[in-house]
């Protein structure tokens, strides 16, 4: 019996037309996303908080450095988890293991008021965790399909919509209690519902038959009708793999090379979010709402959040109705985190709701592109799967023109705030509309440059191809938070608002040469598309 799909019999069971082992990597992801972007939305702000809020104090300059480092590291240390995992561990037990150090990494943030070595050694077990997790799950993602084409750049969408669900999460309730209650809950909330993540993978890894396993253990693995099949079809691909021609090899990764260096740009850029951006918010945007405004913020706070939630439930209730019976301890754990969040999530909207003024915390803005991404990512899907589906480069190019337009829009926000200066009160709207540019933006690149490595790549190199495609994605993080450290002397010797064109002027240029290369590329792919 041929499957559909790669993995067991029980990932045959679809929902929303994709396997159902979508949806368990799905919540997985969710979770280390939680874990990483709840973390994310406070570093920045608990550097520069003052001692008597709980902070460190530092200045804008060096927080942003570290923060620089922080996110590029975590992009850099993929390449050697996903070395280990292709050569010897397999991608389900890089997982498990990445997942549970940074457990131990978030455990050990939310003990930093004792000592500042645990913040730092907090901050080295979740570089060094994501190295395993990241390139693995990914590549994970790419085996459940079998065919190359629309159907997987849907899965990678959806996949995506996922991790932007745990980043929205994340960044809701981390940083509502870290800038509410305290550093230290944010960050130790964080690590709970990777825990519980890392247990829901454990417990239903065996729907994905071999897919992940170590080379050693796929050699033995039971050898039933169904993984006959599999092994058969795994060395056709192999052996038309080999045969094929070395300059389309080449051509293909030189494509890869190409999207690589123009993520960085795009990177560079959007990656100012949790940086100069929340600084802009912390400090130069109008927060403090009363009367009616205050009551319309709570509104429509409720609703971005209740909304989101209710559709990721649904989610989870058709992955329940399709393997609980065979997967119930896993579900189960699922489910229990799902109470928690809930709980959370109603006893804030309940506490805002008791305030008669609100202020807006400064990492409530980076909530915007998760939100905007999990209302986005299904009409993306649709049209990567339609007749209107555009080359991967022209997807790269709207990406980048996106991201620049978004910058624009703050650029001209700042354009009245004098130089030099330290607060102002520029209207929300302008980080709102930058959220969503830059948003859509993400969805034309990143999820879309997951698919692309997946289907340019060797068989043999997939793992380790992502590990290099998230390098770039380091020197895109450390660049921006290097870039992001000037954000002072800049605005104080040219304006805040020449702080921002520079992020608008540059990738707006690197989209046009993206264009220019569009036919070159296209034919390096030779048939991929």
């Amino acid at each position: 019996m041929e499957f559909k799909f790669g993995g067991s019999a029980e990932n045959q069971k679809t929902v929303l037309g994709h396997p159902s082992g979508l949806f368990v990597l799905f919540f997985t992801e969710m979770w280390e996303r939680f874990s990483y972007y709840g973390m994310r939305a406070l570093l920045v702000l608990f550097l520069v908080s003052t001692i008597i809020d709980g902070g460190w104090e530092w200045s804008r300059a060096d927080a942003l450095v570290l923060y620089g480092w922080y996110t590029g590291l975590v992009y850099l240390t993929p390449i050697i988890g996903g070395f280990i995992a292709d050569k010897f561990m397999g991608y389900r037990k890089a997982v498990v293991l990445g997942a549970f150090i940074m457990t131990v990494g978030h455990a050990s943030m939310a003990l930093e008021g004792i000592t500042s070595m645990f913040f730092y050694a907090g901050l080295s077990c979740l570089i060094i965790g994501n190295g395993f997790f990241k390139p693995n799950i990914s590549s994970m993602v790419g085996q459940l399909y079998k065919t190359q084409g629309k159907e997987k750049d849907g899965g990678y969408t959806i996949f995506y919509m996922g991790i932007n669900a745990g980043a929205f999460l994340g960044i809701l309730l981390c940083g509502y209690i870290g800038e509410n209650i305290g550093w230290h809950y944010g960050f130790g909330l964080a690590g709970i519902f990777m825990f519980l993540g890392m247990l829901q993978f454990y417990f239903t890894q065996k729907i994905f038959g071999k897919i992940g396993l170590s080379p050693k253990m796929a050699e033995g693995f039971e050898d039933t009708l169904e993984h006959s099949v599999e092994k058969l079809e795994e060395n056709i691909e192999e052996v038309l793999d080999e045969a094929e021609n070395s300059k389309v090899v080449r051509d293909r990764m030189f494509v890869i090379g190409v999207f690589s260096l123009f993520v960085v740009f795009f990177w560079w850029a959007f990656e100012q979010a949790g940086g100069s951006m929340t600084v802009f918010a912390a400090d130069y945007t109008d927060r403090a709402l009363i009367g009616s405004a205050a009551m319309t913020f709570k509104i429509v706070n409720t609703i971005i959040t209740i909304v989101p939630m209710l559709v990721i439930t649904w989610v989870l209730a058709m992955l329940f109705k399709q393997t609980f019976a065979k997967y119930s301890l896993a579900n189960i754990l699922l489910g229990l985190s799902f109470v928690i969040i809930w709980a959370i999530v109603i006893w804030m909207l309940n506490r805002e709701f008791q305030s008669d003024a609100t202020e807006v915390p400064a990492s409530w803005f980076s909530v915007l592109n998760s939100l905007f991404i999990i209302l986005f990512a299904p009409l993306f899907s649709k049209l990567w799967e339609s007749k209107l589906n555009p080359s991967g480069p022209v997807k790269f190019a709207i990406g980048l023109l996106l991201v620049g337009l978004g910058f624009g829009v703050l650029a001209y926000g700042a354009s009245a705030i004098p130089d030099g200066a330290k607060t102002a009160s520029v209207s929300l709207m302008f980080l709102v509309i930058a959220y969503f540019l830059h948003t859509m933006g993400e969805l034309c690149v990143s999820p879309v440059g997951l698919s692309y490595v997946s289907k340019l790549a060797p068989v043999k190199l997939v793992s380790l191809m992502f590990g290099i495609w998230f390098t770039a994605n380091f020197f895109a993080n450390l660049l921006g938070g290097l870039t992001g450290s000037f954000i002072d002397p800049i605005s104080e010797e040219y304006g805040l608002s020449t702080f921002f064109l520079i992020f608008t002027i540059i990738p707006i240029a690197a989209a046009l040469i993206m264009l220019l290369l569009n036919p070159m590329l296209k034919r390096k792919m030779h048939g991929i598309e």
